[in-house]
This record gives structure tokens, sequence and C-alpha cells, in this order.
């Protein structure tokens, strides 16, 4: 009797034993095969600014899927050390080559600048800033109110709207948005992202009348064309428009009803 219980429990310490080695392999190969996909994805240990160069302290070195590893990354810190961020990289963040300026680009605002365009600093008070809420990144028209030309048949102000839809690339010494609302509030020029020819124009418009900043919406990349007001244009007032709720496109804005 005592044999047979003997046997039985070597027989059941047998299979639980074979069980267990047979799981452990399944386990290894599992994660032999889950490391074999696994590749070296350099990111950042803090947060990078935009336009700082990159140094090695703020890099690290993570496994990621292969499958889920963004385009473009890096795998090992040595690549990607002395270049320049040209967009704030959080922390725990993949840096990618779509993050980063060219290679030999210097540290700063002129790593933000796209091909083509030029970065021009125009001056302005609470009221053109919009007391603060100008802000890098944020998309402002340029309105002007100027004197017509001498010998133009109207002798009374314009004001127009030269540019649209341009992007302002540092607020004051700030080419990242400012920490607190004293520096923002404090701010009493903006540097804007333009083209040659737009520049010209803001070269003209800042030196001949008086320059005002309107936000717009960052989605919002519509041409609006307007024909400027006068003081006689002025006079002529208004139509009531209903409000459109905040941040909603034109399409979904309430339609004003006609007379």
């Amino acid at each position: 009797m005592r044999n047979k219980r003997f046997l039985v429990v070597l027989v059941g310490a047998l299979i639980f034993g074979v069980l267990a080695a047979v799981t452990v392999s399944k386990y290894l190969s599992k994660a032999q095969a889950f490391s074999r996909n696994l590749t070296n994805v350099a990111v950042a240990k803090v947060e990078i600014p935009i336009g700082s160069k990159i140094v090695a302290e703020q890099i690290t070195v993570v496994q990621f899927p292969k499958e889920s590893t963004p385009d473009g990354t890096y795998d090992s810190v040595e690549k990607l050390a002395g270049r320049v961020a040209v967009v704030t990289i959080a922390a725990r963040e993949p840096i990618t080559e779509a993050r980063l300026a060219p290679e030999g680009t210097a540290a700063g605002l002129s790593a933000v600048i796209p091909e083509g365009y030029r970065a021009m600093t125009v001056k302005v008070d609470d009221a053109a800033g919009i007391s603060g809420f100008i802000q890098p990144g944020t998309m402002v028209d340029v309105v002007v109110t100027i004197d017509p030309a001498e010998g133009a048949s109207r002798q009374d102000p314009v004001s127009k709207i030269v540019l649209q839809n341009i992007k302002v690339l540092a607020s004051g010494q700030n080419i990242d948005k400012p920490e607190n609302e004293r520096e923002a509030n404090s701010v009493k020029a903006v540097t804007l992202q333009v083209t040659p020819e737009q520049a010209e124009k803001l070269a003209l418009a800042s030196a001949e009348g008086k320059l005002q900043l309107v936000m717009r919406n960052q989605i919002d990349q519509g041409d609006e064309q307007t024909p400027g007001v006068n003081k006689r244009n002025l006079l002529t007032g208004d139509t009531a428009m209903p409000a459109p709720d905040p941040g909603s496109l034109k399409s979904e804005q309430p339609k004003s009803e006609s007379k």
C-alpha cells in the first residue's frame, strides 16, 4: 500500500515537473522572440526647449517594439549630441529627425526659421500685442493704420490688413512660451516669420503707420480679402452677427439674418 502511494506521488511529481519544464521553455522562447523584436531608441530624459543644442546628458536609450517605433528615430546618444531641436521635445519622448534642424545648424532663433523665410521683429505695446497673449507659435494677421499718399483724393487715415496667417517665432527674447503671465505681459517686441516679400511690406507698414496684430485660430488658414476702412466707412456702422461658439469652424457658425 505504501509503495503504491509512493508510486502515485512520484508519478504526480514527474508530471508536474514536465509541465513546469514545458511552461518555462515556452516562456523563455516567447521572451527571446520578444527581445529579438526590440530596437534601441533615443529618448529625451528631460524637456529639451525649442532652438536649443542637445547635449548627451539630456538623452537616454530605451527599447521599443520594432512595429511601434516612430520613423526617423536614433539608436544612440552620440548621433544626437550637438543637434538643435526645432520644436520643444517633451521628457520621455522619442527624438526623431523631423524634430531636428539640419546638421551644423547653430542654436537659437535661426534654427527654427524654415528655408525661404525670414525672421523680422516689430515693436508692440499691450494693445498691439493683445495684452501678452501673443506667444511663440501664435498665428496673427497684421493690420496697419496709415495716412494715404500725398495727392490722394481722400486724406483720411486708412486701416487695412496687409499680412495674413503670419507665425510668431518669438516674443521678446523668448522663442518658447513664457513660463508666467508677468513675463508674457512685459514683452515689447515680437518676431514674425515672413517671406522676403512680406518683410518688405512689414518694413514699410511699420515705418509709415501704426501696426496692430490680430490673433487667429491655429487651424484657420483662410484668406480674407478686405477693402480696408477709412473714417467715412467707419461711420456707416456694422451689421450685428450672432456670436459663434469658441473654436468653431466657419461652416459651423450661425449665419446672420438678411434684412
